[in-house]
């Protein structure tokens, strides 16, 4: 069943919570001095079904002095219904509530004129004609203007055909993001427990579910669900939702507060943002104090102009920065509505468009990164805040930065152009980035062996690529090799010349003659003939072609003499001995025979048994 939330809009006394209870039969004026003041103070709620479609009502106050409460329940509708009272026409909150509807951006609705029953036909009629002409250039232009009244109960069949007819045309909410229901109230309830009510905006929320509270962090259990006063294992986005949560009190929860899945989100305390002020406004001036509102929460705020410090004037739109007193959960496509401190009135509103800006970018790079996010689907909001960083952005904060799930991110990386890091944080880094630093590391390598010719490769570690990212960045390179800790080019070949190349030969040869009584390292590298760096040098190399080997700190042999003691050995397979006979077999002394015994153990060649070994 599609679920539509149904916000009402309009002037003090003009019938929005009679003409909701008219089409619901639910009175949502709850509390005691709303019911003997007769008006709305705070948010009610209500819900219906017709054809189909599961309507549910946020019923707002339309006294001046309760916009804000107004507009903790505007921000979660999907459809409006801005209500004019055929006896008195336009109104100063009618304004101000159309105001916010279209700095909301909310794209449907209907015009209900109400009290129809207390005028004749002519009045109605001029009622109409003032509404169109209202609404004339807004969202609201050529939507049906439906006469009714919630005495009688003329007009309210129209209405609902009317409000059916346009819920099938309105999208549904994504219940694939990750789920964020704004807190509208908190309170207890006996043999239940803490409940929190709200408007899920997105995703789904299970029993059972942990969530997190924002701002603030804590975690906490889902003990159960209600949708529109029914226990349901899930709701979805677009429903009005009741949530019983284990573990915390009322008291600790309220309005302004957002459940999200865990470890998903991060509040801020700063937002880079379209902004439009309203033409009846005065200009917005740098620094200015404002209310800000969004979602159900009001905070206050400071407004930083982000092209130079020039007011902004009324009737236009700029980009600016807003420094919040308290963090909020926001994401970017956020709608917010700013109200001035004295007279508290709505003087504009806009969206979010980045909710980590970098603090230390300039001016103008900000306005042309904002311009790029304005409107921009994912895949180039990714891009733009992973190339923040040369190292990219880890998954984690990529996702609190676009509002999308890990498994969205990776299903967008390839049109994005970034590329996947497996690391102990997990991160997307931009392709042009990744060829950046593959083009740095084949220019260190290519004059690491410029001035170490003798030299294999340059050691792992002096690379000067992040340590996550050097598995990532080797797998896209084919012309770089990686050979234990050293790194080389594929074309880079130890090609010895003239004096380094007969001395490599003396230093094999002089280990060749020796057999199994080899001399000390140092004496072979002083009969080199180079100088001892570069003799140590030749050593290694040798060394690592396996043609020396080895087998204890302080003894080196060159590897047929160990082949030819495996091959001494072989024809004895299985007999036991000691280290005289070892002796006598090889003719070599115990400063040999230890070593060459130890070594051979490593092999399996031989294993130790006491104080004898048996041929394996």
């Amino acid at each position: 069943m599609k679920n539509i939330i149904v916000g009402t809009a309009g002037h003090i006394d003009h019938g929005k919570t009679t003409l909701v209870r008219a089409l619901t039969g639910i009175d949502t004026d709850r509390l005691e001095e709303e019911k003997r003041r007769g008006i709305t103070i705070d948010l009610g709620f209500a819900h219906m079904e017709h054809a189909g479609i599961r309507f549910g009502f946020v019923d707002v106050p339309g006294h001046e002095r309760f916009v804000k409460n107004m507009l903790a329940g505007a921000g979660g509708i999907d459809m409006v219904l801005l209500v004019i009272g055929a006896d008195e026409s336009i109104k100063p909150q009618t304004r101000e509530h159309f105001d916010i509807c279209r700095l909301l951006d909310i794209r449907q609705g209907l015009v209900v004129l109400t009290k129809s029953d207390a005028v004749d036909e002519e009045i109605l009629e001029l009622a109409r004609m003032e509404a169109a002409e209202f609404v004339a250039g807004s969202f609201l232009e050529g939507a049906p203007i439906v006469a009714v009244s919630g005495v009688t109960g003329a007009g309210l069949p129209a209405l609902r055909e009317a409000m059916t007819a346009m819920a099938a045309r309105t999208k549904g909410r994504d219940t694939t993001a990750p789920f964020r229901l704004p807190i509208d109230r908190s309170f207890t309830l006996k043999g239940f427990g803490t409940v929190v009510t709200g408007t899920l905006t997105a995703g789904q929320l299970n029993v059972e579910q942990e969530v997190e509270v924002h701002p603030g962090g804590r975690r906490l259990r889902v003990r159960g669900v209600q949708v529109h006063g029914g226990a349901v294992d899930k709701a979805y986005a677009g429903q009005r939702t009741a949530v019983n949560l284990a573990g915390v009190e009322a008291s600790e929860l309220s309005r302004g507060m957002v459940l999200t899945p865990p470890d998903l989100f991060l509040p801020t305390q700063a937002l880079d943002c379209s902004f439009t002020l309203l033409p009846g406004a005065q200009a917005l001036k740098h620094r200015a104090p404002i209310h800000f509102h969004a979602g159900t929460a009001e905070v206050e705020a400071q407004v930083r102009m982000l092209r130079g410090t020039e007011p902004l004037q009324p009737g236009s739109t700029g980009f600016v920065r807003l420094l919040l007193n308290e963090p909020l959960l926001l994401l970017p496509g956020d709608r917010f509505i700013a109200r001035m401190f004295s007279p508290v009135i709505t003087i504009g509103g806009g969206v979010v468009l980045d909710n980590a800006p970098p603090l230390r970018m300039k001016k103008p790079l900000v306005l042309d990164r904002l311009a790029l996010l304005e409107g921009a689907p994912l895949p180039v909001r990714m891009s733009l805040f992973a190339q923040e960083d040369p190292a990219g952005c880890t998954v984690a904060a990529l996702a609190a930065r676009v509002g999308a799930t890990p498994e969205a991110l990776h299903a967008a990386a390839a049109q994005a152009g970034l590329v996947f890091v497996r690391a102990a944080e997990p991160r997307f880094i931009a392709q042009a980035a990744l060829e950046t630093c593959a083009a740095g590391l084949r220019l260190a390598l290519a004059g690491f062996h410029k001035q170490n010719p003798l030299l294999r490769g340059m050691p792992r570690t002096s690379a000067s690529v992040p340590a996550f990212l050097l598995d990532t960045l080797l797998g896209s390179m084919k012309d770089v090799v990686a050979e234990e800790d050293l790194l080389r080019l594929g074309s880079h070949r130890l090609q010895l010349k003239g004096e380094e190349d007969e001395a490599s030969g003396r230093i094999e040869a002089l280990f060749r003659d020796a057999g199994l009584s080899v001399p000390a390292v140092n004496e072979v590298l002083a009969k080199s003939g180079v100088d001892a760096n570069r003799a140590r040098t030749l050593l290694q190399i040798l060394l690592k072609d396996k043609k020396l080997v080895r087998i204890s700190t302080d003894l080196i042999y060159h590897a047929e003499a160990l082949i030819y003691l495996k091959e001494l050995l072989t024809p004895r397979k299985g007999v036991r001995f000691g280290v005289a006979e070892f002796k006598d077999w090889t003719g070599v002394s115990r400063k040999y025979a230890i070593p060459l015994l130890e070594f051979l153990d490593r092999e399996r060649v031989t294993r130790r048994e006491g104080d004898q070994r048996m041929i394996l």
